[in-house]
């Protein structure tokens, strides 16, 4: 079995699937997880092509890499001498030096020194020098090719599949930013970062085709961006997301975006046409260029289509399932995933996360065969802040897969999981919801390590 990431997420309407796309997920990709959609002549081509994409990813990875045996790890121990370097590790150092002056000092590869050592003069003087195929260390500053490189490395890896015999298209998604090329079109879902769940809150709905979208601000890992003129975290922004042709372009306008203030945000995006912006800004008020083409997301409530006299849970309300898959090393496929509630009648009510391939091996979630209903399936990306490998969160917002508020009372979350070649396992928690915090952690097993339910309310 071969995975793809399907949320459930009561959606108004459900993407299409496009006939003939390969898709597959898989953990430990850049630190983060990877979704992959390739569309082409035939699935044996596809399925060459996704192993390209696994080849390349860990190629660039092997150049780019902060560790002891990547290229750029190995360079980092050197000082004064100029060295022969690959290609892609020049370029991507020529990157930094046209970013860092094209946003006034913002961004800047020696971030993880504040982060290390602390803030000092050393973090913005030259950090290298490049000559002709060779880059010459001339600081000791720590330093990590972070920010844009990731668009980099996505460009980088659809060229090399689109140059494959029979590949139409591809789609990369590395942990929230998402390039599309070729004849893909892909629905992505803005994550508000005030919610942070995979089936969380959206701020726009937008299309992309031959185009990147980078999000980067303080949800899923915390305030964690650098000033490195100040040494202080930064405070231009909460979330910036940025929509361009480049991936590389987009990696950096979101970031820089966070960095500077909204004004020099705008002023900086006028430099490079074809952008487009959707800025939170630091009182949480949403600032968007004149040209975005998102669609805004309806935050209507269903209550008045329930008419009972039992209480019932309200929008103030929510249940969070945090979701860790174990560790298999870098590249591991994501086992089929299951997570739905029940009620006391052991009646599915509501199916948050469905992550499969393959429909034939569905059956292997014996569970929720037995449960699954039709409903919509959601098949849209979503653009966010770079989460940590294997890690994801669900809510429950209290309503059924008809989008109608559920009594309060008992209800059992399901979270089953099965692999090719790997375990069965079942997970499953009963809570009541009756308007009163608890929380409750689950035991892990072989293929989920741990889980957690909170209710809460907002």
């Amino acid at each position: 079995m071969n995975p793809i990431a399907f949320s459930l997420a009561a959606m108004s309407a459900a993407v299409p699937n496009q006939s003939g796309v390969l898709a597959a997920h898989f953990e430990n990709i850049l630190g983060t997880s990877l979704d992959v959609k390739i569309l082409a002549n035939s699935f044996e081509l596809a399925e060459k092509a996704e192993a390209k994409v696994l080849s390349e990813f860990r190629r660039l990875q092997a150049i780019l890499g902060s560790g002891e045996n990547h290229e750029f790890g190995k360079w980092q121990q050197s000082k004064g001498e100029a060295i022969s370097v690959s290609s892609e590790l020049h370029t991507v150092l020529g990157l930094f030096d046209t970013w860092s002056e094209a946003t006034k000092g913002a961004l800047n590869a020696a971030s993880d020194e504040i982060r290390i050592n602390g803030f000092s003069a050393k973090v913005n003087q030259a950090q290298w020098e490049l000559g002709d195929a060779t880059a010459t260390r001339l600081s000791d500053a720590e330093l990590r090719l972070h920010t844009f490189t990731k668009g980099y490395i996505m460009e980088q890896v659809a060229d090399a599949v689109m140059a494959a015999a029979g590949v139409r298209g591809i789609m990369l998604n590395v942990g929230g930013d998402i390039l599309s090329k070729g004849d893909l079109h892909e629905a992505v879902r803005v994550s508000d970062p005030l919610s942070d769940a995979e089936n969380g809150s959206s701020l726009s709905t937008v299309s992309i085709q031959n185009q990147a979208i980078a999000t980067s601000g303080t949800s899923r890992r915390g305030a964690h961006i650098l000033d490195p003129r100040t040494g202080e975290l930064a405070s231009g922004s909460i979330s910036a997301t940025v929509i361009h042709p480049d991936a590389v372009t987009a990696g950096a306008l979101a970031t820089a975006f966070n960095v500077l203030s909204v004004d020099e945000s705008k002023a900086l995006a006028v430099e490079y046409p074809g952008t487009e912006y959707l800025i939170v800004d630091n009182s949480g008020e949403l600032v968007m260029s004149e040209n975005w083409s998102g669609q805004s997301v309806s935050a209507d409530s269903p209550i008045e289509m329930v008419h009972v006299k039992d209480k019932l849970w309200t929008a103030g309300q929510e249940l969070l399932i945090n979701v860790e898959l174990a560790n298999l090393g870098g590249g591991a496929r994501r086992p089929y995933v299951a997570i739905w509630i029940e009620d006391e009648q052991h009646k599915a009510v509501r199916r948050l996360a469905l992550w499969y391939r393959k429909p034939r091996w569905l059956p292997d979630l014996r569970s929720f065969s037995d449960a699954q209903r039709e409903t919509p399936i959601d098949l849209m990306s979503i653009a966010s802040a770079t989460r940590s490998a294997g890690n994801y969160s669900l809510i429950w917002d209290g309503k059924n897969d008809q989008g109608e508020y559920v009594v309060q009372g008992n209800y059992t979350v399901y979270i089953e999981a099965a692999r090719e070649h790997g375990s069965y396992q079942l997970m499953k928690q009963t809570m009541k919801f009756d308007g009163k915090a608890k929380s409750q952690a689950l035991a892990g097993n072989e293929e989920v390590s741990g889980a957690s339910l909170v209710y809460k309310t907002k």
